[in-house]
């Protein structure tokens, strides 16, 4: 399978298993449902729409959700180019999947922005549905980002002792977020933990790396043609 196959391949299968989960929870639940997973305690399936950043984060409205949108789209292009160059590089299959991962989870978020404030309604109080009579809750790139994973591990309180949240409650871990989410993560941290040496050695292109056996045939070459640095001591005389 060649390298762009793989790319296509990594994007594809994090795309559909992000769209199917989030359409499946806004068609399904209401806005703020909560459930165990597995009955385990510290995961949750708790739906919530997310109008910023990952893991809940966002920029100050009214133009906010807007400028993230086209930044959205701007990173992604940039990502597309980035990989392509990549592609054709002398790099490593992981560090190919590490980006298509973050690539994957960044279009995953930009068809919530993009689409689902058109297709869906609401899901204040009520399940959505899909295309509304009345037209969808937002305008194309103003749609909110559906997230639905939860892992509140552990709580406590900080000791009094404790800098600057002494005696306040903690919860970790406290971000809701989604596959896309999660994706960009992964990829992000593989880069940082197996792939720095990345980018303090740019990659070298193939068609710029020397073929191995035609190196060593020149070398033998050389030692051929080359004159031999010792003379002979005794000469043989007529």
């Amino acid at each position: 399978m060649s390298k762009t196959a793989k790319v296509i391949l990594v994007v594809l299968i994090v795309l559909i298993i992000d769209q199917s989960l989030k359409i499946w929870v806004k068609l399904s639940f209401p806005l703020k449902y909560e459930e165990l997973i597995l009955g385990l305690k510290w995961a949750r399936l708790r739906f919530e729409e997310n109008p910023g950043m990952a893991f809940g984060w966002q920029l100050p409205e009214p133009y906010g959700k807007l400028f993230l949108s086209l930044f959205r789209i701007f990173a992604v292009s940039l990502l597309i180019y980035f990989i392509r160059q990549l592609i054709r590089s002398n790099v490593k299959t992981g560090l190919l999947i590490s980006f298509s991962l973050i690539l994957a989870g960044a279009i995953g978020n930009i068809i919530d922005s993009a689409f689902y404030g058109i297709i869906f309604s609401g899901s204040y109080h009520d399940v959505a549905t899909l295309f509304p009579e009345g037209g969808g809750y937002a305008g194309f790139l103003h749609g909110k980002v559906v997230d639905m994973l939860y892992f509140p591990m552990f709580s406590g309180t900080f000791p009094e002792w404790f800098p600057f949240w002494s005696g306040e409650h903690f919860l970790f871990f406290r971000p809701v977020f989604n596959i896309a989410d999660a994706a960009i993560t992964v990829g992000v941290l593989s880069i940082v933990i197996f792939y720095r040496s990345f980018f303090s050695s740019p990659p070298v292109k193939e068609e710029e790396k020397p073929d191995t056996a035609d190196a060593k045939i020149s070398d033998t070459n050389k030692s051929e043609t080359a004159p031999s640095k010792t003379e002979p001591t005794n000469q043989e005389e007529e």
